[in-house]
């Protein structure tokens, strides 16, 4: 009898009677490892999250990242990484060097700028402005979730759910509001995920028919462009030198983000001579960061800190901000096309997010829906991309403010 005790001792069944609550998030991590493997939504962020949640939460595994207060020691003493390692596992070691120190998501976003062409952008600048009307939701949502009851650092880090960046709404709540980085983040990819489903809602709420219709290349013969860059290759090398002085000026806070967004763009656009550093950068660079981010911060999403009513919250008000952003580039269209002779089709607002190049793919779709003819992408790819720069500025002012 000693040793069948000893036995069910050494399994996790008793554990599980007493806490049943990481069978629930066991199977919150399989809905998530479903729609990254079978539904294939961003299955390249979604599936190492998934499984780092679900090793958080295996019994026993001792996988799950500890809070912050439990590293701590008082008196301005904190464990060191040795020390974390050998009192909390591996899992502690990765995310208090890597994650809670902020490092990968500026590393990502560097690997984001090398993969990023700003041609599109430089060539159609006022669609950029869309990008800038999309980042409603994040201040929208800040003032509401302040009201409803978070503090205003939970409210920044629920708002920039919004920007539709995930390395943007992690780098934020890592500075704002660190205890909330699991649900965050799994909101953040989840719908960032579901870009293909909410995008379409949304338009099929706040457009006409008559307005998809839109053709940009028609519009472009009617009304031509004025001003045409000579030399594009020259700009899109300074255009991310510029840029940066200029951001760094304004909001210094974004630098982190935007900085290393630039400087992996730079390195692309440059050309054969920084050709190794930008494959670098867009290849085992930011794979390897992505694995160590969708593991360490899935680890975060333990049953201590996932059921509890503010995540409710969190997921609840990171829609309302997703769909906010949404309606806010379509309005800015509607605004626009009331005063200007050259009409734009409200999709190019609609991927005024981050979500690149998701959202202007999705876009373009529905436009061919309703015109066969109507290739709207490279127009969306203006919004979409300023996006990215508008989320990371967001993201520092929300720091500037709140940190």
């Amino acid at each position: 009898m000693d040793i069948l005790k000893q036995l069910y001792e050494m399994t996790a069944f008793g554990d599980l009677i007493a806490n049943p609550g990481p069978l629930l998030m066991l199977a919150i991590a399989g809905v998530l490892l479903y729609l990254g493997i079978k539904k294939q939504y961003e299955p390249l962020l979604l599936v190492p999250i998934a499984f780092g949640v679900l090793l958080a939460n295996l019994p026993g595994g001792q996988m799950g990242v500890v809070p912050g207060d439990l590293i701590d020691l008082g008196d301005h003493r904190y464990m060191n990484l040795f020390e974390i390692a050998h009192e909390y596992g591996i899992m502690n070691y990765l995310y208090y060097a890597l994650i809670k120190t902020g490092l990968l998501p500026p590393i990502i976003f560097m690997g984001v700028g090398a993969l990023t062409d700003f041609g599109p952008m430089l060539r159609n600048l006022r669609l950029s402005l869309f990008g800038a009307a999309a980042q409603l939701g994040i201040f929208t949502v800040l003032l509401v979730a302040i009201a409803v009851g978070f503090t205003p650092n939970e409210a920044g880090s629920l708002a920039i759910i919004g920007g539709a960046d995930g390395p943007t709404a992690i780098y934020t709540t890592i500075k704002l509001a660190p205890h909330l980085l699991g649900p965050i983040a799994i909101a953040a990819y989840s719908y960032m995920a579901l870009v293909p489903v909410i995008i379409p809602l949304i338009v099929r709420l706040t457009c006409s028919e008559k307005e998809l219709k839109i053709n940009m290349k028609e519009m472009d013969k009617l009304y031509p462009p004025k001003h045409k860059i000579k030399n594009l290759k020259a700009v899109k090398i300074a255009f991310p030198i510029v840029l940066g002085i200029v951001i760094s000026f304004f909001v210094p806070s974004s630098v982190p983000l935007l900085g290393m967004l630039l400087f992996g763009n730079l390195v692309k656009e440059i050309g054969a001579t920084t050709l190794r550093l930008s494959e670098a950068a867009s290849g085992p660079i930011m794979n390897a960061a992505t694995i160590f981010l969708g593991l360490t911060v899935g680890a975060t999403m333990t049953s201590e800190v996932f059921l509890d009513a503010k995540t409710i919250g969190i997921i609840v008000g990171g829609f309302v901000a997703f769909a906010i952003s949404v309606s806010g580039g379509i309005g800015a269209v509607k605004i626009y096309n009331l005063i200007a002779k050259k009409k734009i089709n409200p999709l190019i607002g609609a991927t005024g997010l981050s979500a690149v190049p998701m959202a202007s793919r999705v876009a373009n779709e529905i436009a061919l829906k309703y015109d066969s003819k109507n290739h709207v992408l490279q127009y969306c790819m203006a919004s979409n991309i300023s996006g990215v720069i508008g989320s990371a500025v967001a993201a520092g002012v929300l720091i500037s403010f709140l940190g």
